[in-house]
């Protein structure tokens, strides 16, 4: 199983509680505080990426820095809202966890299970007996 790393606020509740539930699980990963260590730009677009959203969708639009900038009011590109996101990492939805080629943000805190737990494949029943 590929390492899981934890994009969190340490202060946030729910990050609190994705962190506790990875111990739990005896889970392999890595926490970034990316207040204190920043998400590069280039790690970012990997992260929008994985996630398959557009970056409109990472940013927490009822934080009051997002309603003090008036960014309701813009029109901005993939670009100009990663640099906001560098700037403020305050914007960005958490937590983000990523592990190999997915991630998700793991909002609620139980949604860490969905994405550590591997597809069932459904078999179709057969009614041939």
């Amino acid at each position: 199983m590929e390492k899981i790393t934890l994009y969190q606020k340490p202060t946030c509740t729910t990050c609190k509680e994705v962190f506790q539930i990875l111990k739990e699980m005896n889970a392999d990963f890595d926490a970034v505080d990316y207040f204190t260590d920043p998400i590069p730009k280039a790690k970012l677009k990997e992260l929008i990426r994985k996630l398959g959203l557009p970056v409109e969708e990472l940013i927490r639009k009822k934080d009051q820095l997002f309603l003090d900038l008036r960014l309701g009011e813009k029109q901005l590109t993939e670009g100009q809202w990663l640099d906001l996101l560098a700037i403020y990492p305050d914007l960005l939805q958490r937590p983000i966890v990523e592990q190999g080629e997915k991630a998700a943000v793991a909002r609620p805190a139980r949604k860490i299970r969905e994405f550590l737990m591997p597809a069932v494949p459904v078999v179709p029943h057969d009614t041939r007996i």
